[in-house]
Formats: C-alpha cells, sequence, structure tokens
C-alpha cells in the first residue's frame, strides 16, 4: 500500500507494527497511542502530538475516541 501509494490507516498502538517497516517509515510523520512514541522514533518517523494526523497517504489517530475524525480524514484520501 505504501509503494503503491494507496491510503493506509493506522491508529492507536498499530505504529508497532509499522516498526517492521523502517525503510517505508523514515521521514514520515504519524501518531499513535502515547506510550507508542518511542515505536514512531525508532524507525526513523516524527511523533506528532495530535489525536489524529494526515501525511502522505498515511492517517494517523491516537485511540479509539478519534475514530470520527479518523475516518473523515481517511474517506478524504480515497476521493
Amino acid at each position: 500500500m505504501f509503494l503503491k501509494n494507496k491510503p493506509v490507516g493506522a491508529i492507536c498502538h498499530a505504529a508497532q507494527l509499522l516498526t517492521v517497516i523502517p525503510d517505508l517509515m523514515k521521514g514520515r510523520e504519524y501518531t499513535a497511542y502515547p506510550s507508542c512514541e518511542p515505536d514512531v522514533k525508532a524507525c526513523g518517523a516524527t511523533y506528532i502530538k495530535k489525536n489524529v494526523h494526515t501525511h502522505q497517504n498515511l492517517v494517523s489517530g491516537q485511540a479509539w475516541p478519534d475514530l470520527p475524525t479518523f475516518m473523515r480524514e481517511f474517506i478524504n484520501l480515497l476521493k
């Protein structure tokens, strides 16, 4: 999905999964559950201290209460 620039959504602890593809995460910006900040930084990305953040084709959110905004941003990428 990242290589083809397709929309990707990551919320809460999904940042822990993204650490396995550091070559694709390096230089990106995204948010995650606050305790996952070290995971974001470990793969060369920038942790954004916002509830929801969109950078390129990646929409990220901190936790389930952010789902309405998260989904709105994700749908915007689908347009």
